[in-house]
């Protein structure tokens, strides 16, 4: 292929305007026309001077699982999330805005939106929104932009769903701490249960045409000679062959993916909060933020602010717990431990708060494939397959799709690296903010083994990187993570199950316990430490 990417994309009927009204839409070019709509109801806001069993900071995985197992075993507990309920349809309909039409359901609290590939043909695609409390956070830190879904359920709202158990053999390195057969015996099975994971039929995905690009991603993965892997997803997969019949309504055919999925995808919303909830036992604060969690003569005082629809501030309370459970997220529970430890509100926290924070390695990139390999017109937003050269080059790379709803010629991919780099947050008193240390220049280990994979199958299909779709001449995605990790690390910040040191009654379960990598996608990780820590507290604390 040449290196002038437009000429290519004119060469086969699509201008270079096509090109990027059919791409804009998807990667967040236009924001639908009007207003947001009033404030939603509220399902259950908490109230000041309320006293509580159990409260849990979030409502993603770990936080789920904390809910539903202390619900089992007889505790009430309440959940306080920042985001929204997000159980109430727009004036479309929907309750979630498509990917290639962002409206001001798109983002969190921005008024513009930032794409992950926010560029086509070099031409930025970025557009301005209304201001709103969206599902998608871009969260800028001065070296990376995390992107962190809001809204009950975590990030389970805004992921591709792709449920991967890391390989054995490579478990030590992600929790060196944790015993193995424990969670490969019954942890991750019990995880793998709760999300209610599935594996893609083969024979469909060989001859569906939304998975065109999976078969194009297996067969140059082969023929250079690297492992190709089914990838099991959270998806419904009849419910998508549905879709691909024509017989109920398209989500992941229909480009739904980075701002939520009408129908298709088992969300925690569906698995374990609907469990939890069905206790009778688990209450949700949508809309309201943790700012402070203080002791309080055995208990814990937690300062909760409730937003507005534009996250302005409409009131601010103050509960007690008698244990609370941070779960906002490794970003979210990080910056609140580290500025609660440097304002002298929990100083007995140790020096290892805000460390060991990592990317999981990610990096992204595209091909520029040949005519004759086309990907495919329609694409399944759900990605359920990958190339495995961990142990040779250091990536696991999924084949990702571009479902812009016209022909690209263009494979995608996201690789997560054995990146050895790890950040720190820390306290910035005269700014009042916690920040990260992180230099986007570490990602060049990442780049460099994406590479192992991809310079080889360049080299034996003879085609070049794509230099259009992160900025201009940019082949590299290297300025974001989808899986922040770390912070509040397992076994540093905590003990061996995530209990705080100091502070007997306050438990870490997300992400932030884990130490930067998980070597593939980390969510069924972060739920099976959770189903662990949680048995064993439940066990021992209560």
């Amino acid at each position: 292929m040449s290196d002038n990417t437009s000429v290519r994309a004119g060469s086969h009927g699509v201008s270079r305007r096509g090109f990027i009204a059919g791409t804009g839409s998807l990667l967040g070019a236009a924001a639908l026309a009007g207003r947001a709509p009033a404030a939603q109801a509220r399902t259950a806001s908490i109230v000041s001077g309320a006293h509580v069993p159990a409260l849990v900071i979030g409502t993603g995985y770990g936080g789920s699982v904390a809910a539903l197992r202390l619900a089992q075993a007889g505790v009430d507990v309440h959940m306080i999330e920042m985001g929204r309920a997000w159980d109430t349809p727009g004036s479309d309909g929907k309750i979630f805005c498509n990917t290639r039409e962002p409206d001001y359901r798109s983002y969190w609290l921005r008024t513009r939106t930032k794409a992950p590939l926010n560029y086509f043909l070099g031409f930025p695609i970025d557009r301005d929104i209304p201001r709103y409390t969206g599902i998608l956070d871009a969260e800028e830190f001065g070296g990376i932009t995390v992107y962190q879904g809001r809204g009950v359920g975590g990030g389970s709202l805004v992921n591709g769903g792709m449920a991967v158990t890391p390989r054995r053999e490579n478990f030590a390195a992600v929790l060196p701490s944790v015993n193995a057969a424990e969670m490969y015996d019954v942890y991750y099975p019990r995880a793998n249960a709760g999300l209610g994971v599935g594996l893609i039929d083969p024979a469909w995905f060989d001859t569906t045409a939304c998975y065109q690009y999976g078969r194009v991603g297996r067969k140059h993965a082969q023929r250079s000679g690297f492992p190709f892997v089914f990838v099991p997803d959270v998806y419904d997969w009849d419910y998508m062959k549905q879709e691909a019949a024509g017989t109920v309504p398209k989500s992941a055919l229909a480009g739904e993916i980075l701002y939520g999925n009408n129908h298709g995808k088992k969300s925690l919303q569906q698995t374990y909060l609907a469990r939890a909830r069905a206790t009778g036992r688990v209450a949700v604060s949508p809309l309201h933020r943790v700012t402070s969690v203080a002791p309080a003569g055995g208990r814990y005082a937690v300062t909760i602010e409730q937003l507005d629809d534009t996250g302005g501030v409409t009131a601010t309370k103050t509960v007690t717990a008698d244990r609370v459970f941070f779960a906002a997220g490794s970003v979210g529970t990080s910056k609140l431990l580290v500025k609660l430890k440097a304002t002298g509100v929990l100083p007995h926290l140790n020096d290892e708060v805000g460390k060991g924070w990592g990317d999981n390695g990610n990096v992204m990139c595209g091909r520029a494939n040949h005519m004759w390999d086309a990907t495919g017109s329609l694409q399944s937003a759900i990605p359920c397959c990958g190339i495995d050269n961990w142990a040779a080059g250091g990536a696991f790379a999924e084949v990702a799709p571009l479902p812009t709803g016209i022909e690209t010629y263009a494979s995608f991919y996201l690789s997560i690296t054995r990146n050895p780099h790890r950040a720190q947050f820390s306290w910035n008193a005269a700014a009042g903010r916690v920040e990260l240390n992180w230099q986007t220049a570490w990602k060049q280990p990442s780049i460099d083994m994406a590479k192992t994979i991809f310079d080889k199958i360049n080299a034996k299909e003879g085609t070049i990187y794509r230099t259009d779709l992160f900025g201009v001449y940019k082949i590299w995605g290297d300025h974001l993570t989808y899986h922040p990790l770390g912070g509040a690390v397992l076994g540093r910040v905590t003990d061996g199950y995530g209990r705080l040191a100091g502070y007997p009654g306050l438990y870490v379960i997300d992400g932030a316990l884990i130490p930067g990598n998980t070597t593939v996608n980390p969510f069924v990780t972060i739920t099976a430490l959770a189903e662990r820590n949680i048995e064993k507290i439940i066990a021992t604390d209560l």
